[in-house]
Parts: structure tokens; sequence; C-alpha cells
């Protein structure tokens, strides 16, 4: 199921403070999103939105492999363990979208790709976590 609102994103007041303390090392993607997105407060935000340290569950929209993540920050940035920066061109694709979403991106090399997200395995917020 593609989205139907490529733009729009949900994130936590939290995440948003932190990554616009991020923001000017960020890439040009961020600042719209951070500008553009819609704040809920950490307890009320739905658990199938792709919050900071979620591990979301993806599938290449090509060919359909599937893929785990989790979102962090740069510093906590592991990729060979699945652990993406917010940073990156996936990371910023994924941020503030919900279950079912696809997220949309280009390679270093310009090849676009693209992933629907099918499930949101973990969620500090839904977890009772509001300050991760």
């Amino acid at each position: 199921m593609e989205s139907t609102r490529p733009f729009e994103r949900t994130l936590t007041p939290l995440d948003h403070i932190r990554l616009t303390r991020i923001a000017p090392s960020a890439p040009q993607g961020m600042e719209e999103l951070l500008a553009t997105c819609d704040l809920v407060a950490a307890p009320a935000i739905s658990p199938d939105v792709v919050t900071m340290y979620s591990q979301v569950l993806l599938a290449d929209t090509k060919g359909g492999e599937c893929s785990k993540l989790t979102l962090c920050y740069p510093a906590d940035a592991e990729p060979e363990k699945g652990f993406i920066s917010v940073l990156s061109p996936v990371g910023t694709s994924l941020l503030g979208l919900r279950v079912g979403d696809v997220a949309r991106w280009a390679l270093p090399d310009g090849t676009q790709r693209a992933a629907e997200i099918r499930a949101v395995l973990f969620q500090p917020e839904a977890s009772g976590d509001y300050t991760t």
C-alpha cells in the first residue's frame, strides 16, 4: 500500500528539539521535514509511527526483500548491525512515516530506492519510554 501523504511526518517534541540541534549538519531534506512535520506528544503518538530508536521492518518495493533497521542518532549508528543514522538518506526518509507508507531515498551514486514500512517492531514511546 503506497502512501498518499508523501510529505506528512509526525514527530515527538523531544525528537524535534534534538534533531533541530543537529540540523546544521543534516542533509537538506531534514530541515524541510522539521519545518513541516506534525508534533504529537510522546504519550499520544501512534505506535505505527517511526520515531527515534524505533525498529522497523522494511520491504524493498522492487524485489520484496525484507530488512530490519533501527533509526538512531549519528553517534549510535552501526550500519552493519542495523542501526541507521537519522542523517543518512534512508534514515531521513523513514523518520515520522507510518506502517504502510513508502520511504524513498537516493543512494550516493544517485540510484533511487524505495521500501514499504511493513511494521514498527519496537517504538520507545509505545513501551512507555518518552526520553530516549
